[in-house]
């Protein structure tokens, strides 16, 4: 009769008490990839460092699509045409002008987080404008400005001084810049007019509806409910629509005119905010100005 393995080794746990970590199955079968690993977009793995979560570290990261130097703004006068005189080939040009472009204040990292340049254009009369807007301006010694913008710039050799003029010979002929204006409105427009849709057929079975968008959702197994941003009819245009790259053509710095080649979007009259592209390398030009004239101050009446 063989003998009792409890008995003979009575100080052994029984084998179902052992942990399964102590014991040896053999070994591991699976699936070894023979290529390197592609590191992946959320920076994990492959000895990368890890992403800090610090505003400083946030521009860091930014700091390569940050302009150098402040953007302008101007006002869209309208479209004209143009020809190459190498080729005599034709080309739409749109045309922008710029009234009054003056450097109204500054934003900076200690303060506010970034540098950044507020742009001011035009003039309104002081009775127009609250009087915090109107202390903001006498604080800076320049006139009361229609249309007020922010550009952001990578460090603070972007920051003109405060009242500095800034005209058309801002941007060079031949550099590329970026264009960003409002769209223009267009009302409430249809499925086919605002998205694209072609519509319900022609004839078989469909009455009086052949713009109608048709179904908007599931009855059953979606939720009975209508997604967020789901595409329909609605109000159409009126919003910022940036065009890049584009080809500064010709700069006239006595009438503040700069020629675009082709078109941007909004209608004649609307407010255009021009910046170097960032997809383009930087136009030599200087950053910051150093001992820049001051603007002859406006007071603003109270």
């Amino acid at each position: 009769m063989a003998p009792n393995p409890c008995q003979s080794f009575p100080n052994l746990p029984l084998p179902f008490l052992i942990p399964r970590l102590f014991v040896h199955n053999g070994a591991r079968r699976g699936i070894k990839s023979i290529s390197t690993p592609r590191p992946n977009r959320f920076n994990r793995g492959q000895n990368l460092p890890l992403l800090e979560s610090t505003p400083a570290a946030a521009l860091e990261r930014k700091r390569f699509t940050t302009p150098l130097r402040t953007g302008a703004l101007g006002t869209k006068k309208g479209m004209t045409a143009m020809y190459e005189p190498e080729t005599g080939r034709r080309f739409p040009c749109t045309v922008v002008q710029m009234d009054r472009v003056q450097v109204v204040a500054h934003k900076t990292r200690q303060q506010n987080g970034y540098f950044a340049v507020q742009v001011g254009s035009g003039w309104k009369h002081p009775s127009n404008v609250t009087k915090p807007l109107l202390g903001h301006f006498a604080q800076s010694e320049v006139s009361p400005k229609r249309h007020l913008v922010e550009f952001k710039v990578q460090d603070e050799s972007g920051l003109l001084g405060i009242g500095k003029m800034i005209g058309a010979s801002w941007f060079q002929e031949g550099q590329y810049v970026d264009a960003r204006a409002n769209s223009r409105g267009m009302g409430f427009a249809g499925g086919m007019k605002r998205h694209g849709f072609s519509g319900q057929p022609a004839s078989h079975g469909v009455s009086l509806t052949h713009r109608s968008m048709g179904s908007a959702g599931q009855s059953q197994g979606g939720g009975s409910r209508v997604y967020p941003g789901k595409k329909m009819a609605g109000r159409m245009g009126g919003q910022q629509v940036t065009t890049q790259n584009v080809k500064v053509v010709k700069v006239d710095d006595e009438k503040g005119i700069v020629v675009l080649q082709g078109s941007i979007a909004g209608p004649d009259g609307c407010l255009v905010k021009l910046s170097d592209a960032i997809k383009k390398p930087w136009p030599n030009a200087p950053v910051k100005l150093l001992h820049a004239r001051r603007a002859s101050p406006v007071r603003a009446a109270a």
